[in-house]
């Protein structure tokens, strides 16, 4: 398919137009340019896109069109239901779907349900929610109490449909997959094409439209990787240092567990930097408040573990921080990967110390880049 510059030229109403201009996206990226036009002729559609490359307003957009001219009677009922794997990305994505919503003549009721908070609020969203994001274990909760009925649904998402089988939501997503209606149109995204999702896309789709957007190098060639090699116990005062002397305003630390997590926001927040963890351990409270937080510039470090990295997009976040490094290449490139987005320029700090020498050159192999480690023994960390 031919290159499009203008959401117009997509076939959107001149509604969502002018709301997408408003929201400051001045042309449709890729998989955009692809997966608009095809949602609003209701076709399946199996999406390869890594976080970040648009995805969320390629469906977002033209479900709203689709269903704003519907004029309902009575009690809604629950149209399109998007499947996703974390707390953090079902308030992004219901977030995406409200802010749209506002621009219609009919504005249509999203709401967002997931685990870790009380169910009764989201009993009563349900009521007259046409929109639902959902993580599957929540969502299956709701359906044993008769708070959510799918027998209704028009339209269903798996959004990072790769992410969920790997926390292990196979099961439940077939058991959510059992009570959706025959007669559908089906969206999966995910940032790979293995196997399971192949076998999901020959069980879940009908012809679907293959879009391929699945380019990670792209983004790592925006992003200006460095490592400082460094000694474990000078490490926490090594990140003060880089952080202070080089006057870090939004800077994602990535942490291999919840312990380290929240031990490097006490030693952070005694040395005057704001800092919080956010973690599986954490209440969804403390999650949500922490991330809105850390986006509208309020929190200078947020300490994340790898659980939570997709639901963390911020077009613009300057640096991340690899203070101790994942287990494999792959999550190594999703993490630095949050940054350097939206053709921004980001910057990736790596922390290596002596038993991590050996596991960053296989990183840096299988990513096929090499990145430059510094010494930082005449640094002066006294005060840090």
């Amino acid at each position: 398919m031919t290159a499009t510059s203008s959401f117009a030229a997509l076939g959107l109403s001149q509604t969502l137009v002018d709301a997408v201009a408003e929201q400051g996206y001045t042309q449709p990226y890729p998989i955009q340019q692809q997966a608009i036009p095809a949602v609003l002729t209701g076709r399946d559609i199996l999406g390869i896109a890594k976080t970040g490359s648009g995805k969320t307003a390629s469906f977002v957009l033209p479900i709203l069109q689709r269903f704003a001219g519907r004029k309902g009677a009575g009690r809604r009922s629950m149209r399109v239901l998007v499947l996703v794997p974390t707390r953090e990305l079902a308030v992004q994505v219901a977030e995406v779907f409200q802010t749209f919503a506002e621009y219609l003549k009919t504005p249509l009721q999203t709401t967002a349900v997931f685990g870790g908070v009380s169910i009764n609020p989201q009993m009563i969203a349900l009521r007259n929610a046409e929109i639902v994001v959902a993580t599957p274990g929540r969502l299956l909760d709701l359906i044993s109490q008769n708070a959510a009925d799918l027998s209704t649904l028009d339209t269903l998402v798996l959004d990072e449909a790769d992410k969920m089988l790997e926390l292990g939501f196979a099961e439940e997503m077939n058991q959510v997959l059992a009570q959706v209606p025959q007669q559908r149109q089906t969206l999966l995204f995910s940032a790979t094409l293995g196997d399971a999702i192949q076998d999901i896309r020959d069980n879940l789709l009908r012809d679907p439209l293959l879009i391929d957007i699945a380019e990670p190098e792209q983004s790592i060639d925006q992003i200006h990787q460095l490592a400082y090699r460094v000694d474990l116990e000078r490490k926490g005062p090594l990140l003060r240092y880089l952080i202070k002397h080089n006057a870090m305003q939004q800077v994602l630390v990535f942490v291999s567990s919840t312990r380290t997590a929240d031990n490097l926001v006490v030693k952070l927040t005694k040395n005057g930097i704001q800092a919080a963890a956010i973690h599986g351990d954490k209440s969804q409270g403390a999650r949500t408040d922490a991330l809105t937080r850390f986006k509208a510039g309020k929190l200078t470090v947020l300490v994340a573990t790898d659980l939570i990295a997709r639901g963390i997009d911020i077009q613009q976040l300057p640096h991340v921080v690899n203070f101790e490094l994942p287990r494999s290449p792959k999550d190594y490139v999703h993490r630095i990967g949050r940054t350097g987005r939206a053709d921004a320029m980001g910057e990736a700090i790596s922390l290596i110390t002596p038993d991590d020498e050996h596991h960053f050159k296989i990183i840096q192999k299988k990513m096929g880049k090499r990145v430059e480690i510094l010494p930082s023994d005449d640094i002066n960390l006294q005060g840090y």
